[in-house]
């Protein structure tokens, strides 16, 4: 089963401030794009750069490809089933404006067939407008629906 998810703010930012943003991200402190603190930490075994293996919760991936400051490749490793990849990338509209987008592109299969649509895409959404979220100054904040809220509550009761 395919499945393209697309996910893009526009900042009121060139595109130096917004690949700035993207170049933060490491799920710390100073990380201006990963929603660390309400959500599972972006973890990684080295650095941030093609080949650095790591991924937050159960989602697991490879950084396939890096260019500092523009796009970031991620290639799905888990959980079983997803095939394919994720990436964000800085797309400048003018001098004062930048679009900032996640894409999702992969293909379920197995059990991941009915978790994605059931569980994994609902979370995938809410973390990716958090994410832009925190991106965009000033913030506007996405407000998680009831769905959310439960899936949330369940998947804390397992870890």
């Amino acid at each position: 089963m395919p499945v393209h998810n697309v996910h893009e703010r526009l900042l009121s930012m060139g595109s130096e401030e917004a690949g700035a943003i993207l170049a933060s991200l490491s799920a710390g402190t100073a990380d201006r794009l990963w929603p660390y603190g309400t959500w599972p930490p972006m973890e990684f075994d080295r650095p941030l750069s093609a080949g650095a293996k790591g991924g937050h919760g159960p989602v697991r991936y490879t950084v396939a490809a890096y260019v500092p400051g523009t796009w970031i490749r991620f290639t799905f490793t888990g959980p079983r089933g997803f095939h394919g990849f994720h990436e964000y990338a800085v797309l400048p509209v003018d001098e004062e404006r930048t679009v900032l987008r996640h894409t999702l592109s992969m293909t379920v299969s197995g059990l991941a067939r009915l978790s994605w649509p059931l569980a994994y895409r609902w979370m995938h959404d809410a973390l990716l407008e958090d994410s832009l979220d925190l991106a965009e100054r000033p913030a506007r904040r996405a407000r998680w629906s009831p769905y959310v809220r439960l899936l949330r509550a369940l998947a804390e009761r397992v870890q």
